[in-house]
């Protein structure tokens, strides 16, 4: 039987990986398929019908010398049967369609949501322009696969099946020519097919790359132009540009050469079943009506094979890009899933990091070891070390981008890793060093924090980081477009934004990575004003990197080497003549 034939087994088995991952991601994908597949089986039945219908109208009228009267009710059959055959063909057009543009949009909420639980710490490690590609291009590209190559991989089958049960009684000659003469479009489509594989996932590298290139160029304008870059750049993108229109040229060659080979193929084989039914019917070992039938359902029978060669090119497309995709959702989250049974704290929190490690993926060096620390309640922890020394990743552990590998954080004694992600970030404020500010208005900026607030709470969190005054000069004010990253921003005022988020959003937990390191004396002046005031009946961690800020804090926490060397009060770190004490030394000997 066709279905058992190795030839056509693998090119299932070729497929067969991207459809098991798009069936378990995508329910809706089994649902749109099987839609596809029994309007298409009804669809070949009523082909059937028709041809059937047809040979009989030809015999009676042709052989038989009835006239209109004699065939009126065939007709009506074979008209109905034509009608019923195009319904059908339309219905299963719009079903896989219409399945196809739910999966997209189920695939990229589900790829978008990943990407959100992955967090940081993996976005840090891809390529922006590559990942945006993959959600929106890569996506778009599963439109055709999903709805014309992977119903037609099924119809493949099921309908030469069909067709082959049905003339089989009715001449078993033919049917033994079509058996034997079906594998070579399939032998064709995997030899041919091999080769444009390996260019499809060639072409989608390159658009990806492209993509990926092309945003950090954007990005990087103006380090660009500083550098007088911008021309040389200007052609490395033209050179980019240009491998993928080579890519894409080479791949489409395979397409048209491939659909050549597959309808010439299609074509001889239709032909031997004729030159066969033609002898022996001028033998007159045949009658005609059967081999008129033979004769008609001999295309239909080499149809979906053909057009399964003609929607190939769609379907190594959309495996380029699914191989992507799956890629990313397959990629394991940082986190792990909290319980809501779990009692939230409240109030002033004290943090106790107990014996906490963490080590990165693919790397055999711990980034933190046997952290154990307290940040008692209401305080102000200063947190200094060596580049390296992990407080990036004590941060990213505190703000559950990750999660530790041994030990835990207690928050009032509950531990943070039993706790949902988001119940946990309702209790923390971040104010990093470089703030993202997203294109906007400053009061959508604003309100990131706290998307319900109100406007005038959205402006006494301004009013309580110092933003006022130049809020008032923008042309909008509060409605005033700041573009994309915040670039119609100084430096500080981008800083006091991201504090009057910290004012509005309230939470009992304060990290800082300094945001005073790099502003002018007036700027840092300003926020050191308003970080005062944010500070107050708040546990507070401060990434330090200048002493000013160390002095002011209640405790320090000294790193190296990701363990936690030393805590204690400026002077007594001092006495201590350890760590604390050379890097304030460094410190000292770059202000001579």
């Amino acid at each position: 039987m066709i279905h058992e034939n190795p030839i056509v087994l693998r090119i299932a088995s070729r497929i067969s990986r991207v459809n098991r991952n798009l069936l378990r991601q995508v329910k809706s994908v089994r649902i749109s398929l099987g839609c596809a597949v029994v309007l298409g089986v009804l669809g070949a039945v009523a082909t059937i019908a028709q041809m059937v219908l047809l040979s009989k109208v030809i015999d009676r009228v042709f052989l038989g010398g009835e006239g209109l009267e004699g065939t009126r009710s065939l007709l009506l059959l074979l008209v109905g049967a034509m009608v019923l055959r195009s319904g059908l063909l339309w219905l299963r057009e719009v079903a896989a369609q219409r399945g196809a543009i739910r999966v997209k949009g189920e695939l990229r909420e589900r790829l978008f949501a990943h990407l959100m639980s992955l967090g940081p710490g993996y976005t840090k490690g891809e390529r922006t322009g590559e990942l945006a590609a993959t959600a929106v291009e890569g996506v778009e590209r599963l439109d055709a696969y999903v709805g014309r190559y992977l119903p037609q991989v099924a119809l493949s089958v099921l309908v030469p099946v069909l067709i082959f049960a049905y003339i089989l009684p009715q001449d078993p000659i033919s049917a033994v020519l079509l058996l034997a003469t079906a594998p070579a479009i399939p032998v064709l489509m995997v030899l041919v097919g091999s080769h444009a594989e390996k260019r499809m996932r060639g072409q989608w590298s390159a658009l990806s790359r492209m993509s990926a290139h092309f945003l950090d160029v954007l990005q990087g304008l103006p380090t660009l132009k500083v550098f007088g870059r911008s021309a040389a750049e200007r052609e490395r993108v033209a050179r980019i540009g240009e491998d993928f229109r080579e890519r894409t040229l080479v791949v489409l060659r395979y397409a048209f050469l491939s659909g050549f080979v597959l309808e010439f193929v299609a074509t001889l084989s239709i032909a031997l079943v004729a030159v066969a039914l033609g002898v022996r019917l001028l033998m007159g070992s045949i009658p005609f009506e059967p081999a008129f039938l033979v004769l008609l359902l001999a295309p239909e029978f080499f149809r979906p094979l053909r057009e399964l060669g003609v929607h190939r090119h769609d379907g190594m497309e959309g495996k380029a890009a699914a191989d992507r995709i799956f890629e990313i959702l397959k990629t394991p989250t940082p986190l792990r899933e909290g319980s809501t049974d779990l009692i939230k704290p409240s109030g002033l929190l004290t943090i106790e990091l107990e014996e906490m490690g963490y080590i990165y993926p693919g790397s055999t060096q711990p980034a933190l070891s046997d952290i154990s620390l307290t940040l008692p309640s209401g305080t102000c922890t200063a947190l200094v070390g060596r580049s390296g020394s992990g407080k990036s990743t004590l941060v990213n552990l505190l703000a559950r981008f990750l999660d530790p590998d041994s030990g835990r954080i207690l928050a009032n004694g509950v531990p943070v890793s039993g706790l949902p992600v988001e119940i946990w970030r309702e209790n923390l404020a971040l104010v990093p060093q470089r703030p993202h500010l997203f294109y906007g208005t400053v009061l959508e900026n604003i309100r990131m924090a706290r998307p319900g607030a109100t406007r005038e709470e959205a402006e006494e969190a301004a009013r309580l980081a110092g933003v006022e005054e130049f809020i008032a000069r923008l042309p909008g004010g509060y409605d005033s477009q700041i573009g994309e990253r915040g670039v119609r921003l100084s430096g500080g005022e981008a800083q006091r934004l991201a504090i009057a988020r910290a004012f509005l959003k309230d939470a009992p937990l304060l990290i800082m990575d300094e945001p005073t390191s790099s502003l002018d004396p007036e700027s840092e002046r300003l926020i050191g004003e308003a970080l005062e005031r944010l500070m107050r009946d708040r546990t507070v961690l401060v990434v330090a990197h200048r002493l000013n800020t160390v002095y002011k804090a209640d405790r320090i926490a000294v790193l190296e080497n990701g363990r936690l060397a030393e805590v204690g009060k400026h002077d007594g770190l001092l006495e201590r003549s350890g760590p604390y004490a050379s890097l304030v030394d460094v410190y000292r000997r770059t202000l001579v």
